[in-house]
């Protein structure tokens, strides 16, 4: 047992005389970069939902156009670890859908209407990837403080 924590400690010294953080500081780093992207993309798929339905006001007015977050990876030079960041959030530029409502106010000359480029069955395919990333996220950052725990226990 105090093998193990004189092995810990020598590994803590090491990597700070590195210059770069803890190990475990850096996994937590790392989930909540990628807790905190995926938030973001849960947020632009209920933008995304709520809007579905949103047309213009008139013929010549667009309507809601769908948005799609892209990510980039981010170097930290403080953990020595590649981080998961926002990089943009972007219309898409795809094609509206049309449908045949004469009556609508933004109905063209020809009785069509404009309707957003949301597909909700893919809108909720992203929602339940993001999600699924953000859990697989949180529980790594529920073993990193784990073993941080654990690691000062060794250290009493």
């Amino acid at each position: 047992m105090i093998l193990h924590a004189f092995i810990l400690i020598n590994l803590i010294f090491a990597s700070l005389a590195a210059a770069t953080e803890d190990p475990l500081v850096s996994a937590s780093r790392i989930a909540v970069s990628g807790m905190q992207s995926q938030s973001e993309r849960l947020k632009v798929v209920a933008q995304n939902i709520a809007n579905a339905e949103v047309t213009g006001k008139n013929p010549l007015e667009d309507p809601y156009r769908r948005k799609i977050i892209f990510f980039t990876n981010d170097y930290d030079e403080k953990a020595d670890t590649i981080l998961l960041k926002i990089d943009s959030i972007r219309e898409d530029q795809s094609e509206f859908e049309m449908r045949y409502l004469p009556e609508h106010p933004a109905a063209d000359s020809y009785g069509f209407v404009k309707y957003p480029n949301v597909n909700k069955i893919i809108e909720m395919a992203d929602a339940k990837e993001a999600q699924s990333s953000f859990e697989a996220n949180a529980a790594s950052l529920e073993i990193t403080k784990s073993n941080q725990l654990k690691i000062l226990e060794l250290m009493r």
